[in-house]
């Protein structure tokens, strides 16, 4: 399978965990589940405006901003006991959207070799 296709469904992925998680399976304490998605949504919807330059490119970005929910992922799963699972899920979101960049990024470079 094409590693870029691979990341592109990872970032999907964390896309509507985010919907999943905020509106459903562990709704911030506070009540304001759509406050959370402002806040962690357009992060993660800012790279749709590279795609134009390419998929690598937008896919790049999204690894970059990726590191953010991964470190996100890992604090909410060891800090919040309700949300371990969703947390869970965006650590492993992350790793194969940055798998799959670094899996792109070897072909490319042997590709590029040739």
């Amino acid at each position: 399978m094409n590693p870029l296709r691979i990341g592109g469904i990872a970032w999907a992925a964390l896309v509507l965990l985010q919907f999943a998680w905020y509106l459903w399976l562990a709704p911030p304490a506070n009540g304001y589940p759509a406050f959370a998605l402002l806040l962690t949504l357009p992060p993660l919807l800012l790279p749709l405006l590279a795609l134009r330059t390419g998929v690598r490119r937008a896919l790049l970005w999204v690894g970059i901003i990726a590191l953010f929910y991964f470190c996100h992922g890992i604090v909410a799963a060891w800090v919040i006991p309700a949300a371990r699972t969703p947390a869970l899920l965006e650590v492993l979101c992350c790793v194969a959207l940055i798998g799959a960049l670094g899996w792109d990024a070897r072909g490319y470079k042997r590709s590029r070799a040739r």
